[in-house]
């Protein structure tokens, strides 16, 4: 299993409604992706303005090839990504016990 993080930084004005954005578009979209897992949304404490997904997949092939090249990434984009300020910086780890 792989965990996805994504860093997306929104302005002020659009915090709810992109908190709205992100549960249709997981819902609607995310969770139809193949080795999609979960999905948790975090917003900053520090960084106000910053939130965080982390998004479980089953393999990095599932996230970087299976969904970001296919339709479904670009749906994903078109419900969440106009509240971007900057492109999302996306890294991602591998589970340790």
């Amino acid at each position: 299993m792989i965990l996805e993080i994504a860093f997306i930084e929104v302005l002020p004005e659009n915090h709810l409604a992109f908190e709205s954005a992100v549960k249709k578009a997981v819902y609607e979209v995310l969770s139809t992706a193949k080795g999609y897992i979960d999905f948790e949304l975090h917003k900053g404490i520090e960084r106000r303005d910053t939130y965080t997904f982390h998004i479980h997949w089953e393999t990095l092939e599932d996230h970087t090839v299976g969904f970001r090249k296919s339709e479904l990434f670009t749906e994903w984009r078109a419900i969440i990504g106009s509240y971007f300020m900057k492109p999302p910086l996306v890294e991602h780890w591998e589970l340790k016990a």
